[in-house]
């Protein structure tokens, strides 16, 4: 990766406050012109590491490069950038116009320009028949959209969003994830978006940064924090339901200090393989989830809705190919762990590879 390509570069960044660290040594780039996603549960210091971006707080230690420059004792407004609150944070006193055009009224960008942005930013946005209104006559998405177009028309390449989508109801969530999405890409924006919804991490973002206690779990794409987690953090975290996660013990003859990870979906009834307790069956209409146990260890088994319900005892098995190694102790993964060489704990224990 080229510097050029690098928007932000946050090398070893620390947050204390008094014996606590919010943010312990956080070293990762973000590239220029993706949907970067800050991903964890409250309290991981995601929305931390984002205000040391927007220059709203000041690191303890390490240091932040927006393009290049090193932004310490650099002002927010300064810093080239643009955000984007939960709380939408519109003036009710101003028409959607004023609350739009308010960044570059003060920034004294002549009003030939505010004009021919205004114009292609409410259109982009759907604003058009709004701009008079007050921001009390707007419903929730539509407040939401006129926060996103003052954040749009000051022209800024960064954009940096803290959870904007959480005040909305599902269905309107949904659609302004694909709105959102494609406005980044139809501008080239250089996206740092803050959620604790992997929903919304995993179907807009190019690259998620999953964090977890101040530190930095995995970075990559949704498709590879999906398959290949590299903790079991991750593997827990990532997912409707998380990946199922057994002591080596509950499946094979193997090492103690060894965790197997299964995606729900990847596990399937069997007439033979270890054998579990029903504990109960959740119809989500397509799909069925069923929740078991294997000698006290929980796990969930995905199947489609038309498949029979197990009986209160019953067999799973999966392929050997989606099985994932974890050490137990470290909780990280295990590469190239070798499932070959372990014996299962049943002589009927199913090995189908399909």
């Amino acid at each position: 990766m080229q510097i050029s390509d690098i928007a932000i570069q946050i090398d070893r960044v620390t947050r204390a406050f008094d014996r606590n660290r919010a943010l312990d040594e956080v070293s990762v780039p973000i590239r220029a012109g993706e949907f970067t996603v800050l991903l964890g549960p409250s309290g991981c210091g995601k929305s931390t590491l984002l205000r040391l971006i927007a220059g709203l707080d000041t690191q303890t230690d390490g240091t932040i490069l927006i393009e290049g420059q090193d932004m310490r004792g650099t002002p927010p407004g300064a810093r080239g950038l643009s955000m984007v609150f939960q709380s939408y944070a519109l003036f009710p006193h101003l028409s959607v116009r004023q609350n739009i055009l308010f960044g570059l009224a003060v920034r004294k960008t002549s009003r030939a320009v505010q004009a021919e942005r205004l114009k292609r930013v409410a259109e982009m946005m759907g604003l058009g028949p709004l701009l008079d209104r007050k921001p009390s006559q707007l419903s929730g998405g539509q407040q939401q959209r006129v926060a996103l177009a003052r954040a749009v028309i000051s022209d800024r390449p960064i954009c940096l969003m803290d959870e904007p989508l959480s005040n909305l109801d599902a269905k309107l969530r949904a659609d302004m994830r694909v709105e959102l999405r494609s406005i980044q890409k139809q501008l080239g924006l250089t996206v740092v978006y803050v959620t604790h919804d992997q929903v919304e991490a995993m179907t807009m973002a190019d690259r998620i940064i999953v964090m977890n206690g101040g530190r930095i779990e995995q970075v990559g794409i949704p498709e590879a924090i999906y398959a290949r987690p590299e903790t079991t953090f991750t593997a827990s975290f990532i997912g409707t339901p998380p990946m199922n996660l057994f002591p080596a013990s509950a499946l094979f003859s193997g090492p103690a200090n060894l965790t197997v990870g299964i995606r729900p979906e990847d596990l399937h009834l069997t007439d033979a393989g270890p054998r579990a307790d029903l504990v109960g069956v959740e119809y989500l209409g397509a799909d069925r989830l069923v929740a078991g146990q294997i000698n006290g260890t929980p796990f969930v088994l995905r199947q489609p809705a038309q498949s029979p319900t197990p009986r209160d005892r019953f067999h799973i098995g999966w392929s050997q190919t989606a099985m994932n190694a974890f050490d137990a102790t470290t909780g990280k993964r295990l590469h190239d762990f070798d499932f070959s060489s372990l014996s299962p704990n049943q002589k009927d224990f199913d090995h189908e590879t399909a």
